[in-house]
């Protein structure tokens, strides 16, 4: 399984994101990142974004999308999801107040059968 993020190339295999993965850990947009010989990438500076993925066994449904995007909203981020709806991502600002964040997610996810949420990029 892999991936596709929009990114714009900075020369010498290193690349800036310009979207948040909604599979990959470790980074969020703004990243800098470098594809390292084995084919894998390595932060190497931070963007200042949290990333944070979101999922449930099925598609999330119209109304968790909307609580999301809403949440998202109000801490000044923005929350995105494919067409197919199995996911969502949340690139939040790193000033968020983040154990206020992550009660609005726990309530978000209480309101969803089987969803879960987690930080992309937290060590």
């Amino acid at each position: 399984m892999f991936e596709v993020l929009p990114a714009a190339r900075l020369g010498n295999d290193r690349y800036e994101l310009l979207g948040s993965p909604g599979l990959a850990l470790g980074c969020a947009v703004g990243d800098i990142i470098r594809r390292s010989p084995d084919g894998r990438f390595v932060v190497e500076l931070k963007g200042g974004q949290h990333c944070v993925q979101a999922a449930a066994m099925g598609p999330l449904p119209d109304a968790g999308l909307q609580t999301l995007s809403n949440l998202a909203q109000r801490f000044k981020g923005i929350a995105e999801w494919p067409h197919d709806r199995r996911l969502a991502v949340l690139t939040l600002p790193e000033s968020t107040f983040l154990p206020e964040a992550e009660s609005a997610l726990d309530a978000w996810a209480n309101t969803i059968p089987d969803a879960r949420w987690w930080f992309g990029n937290q060590e």
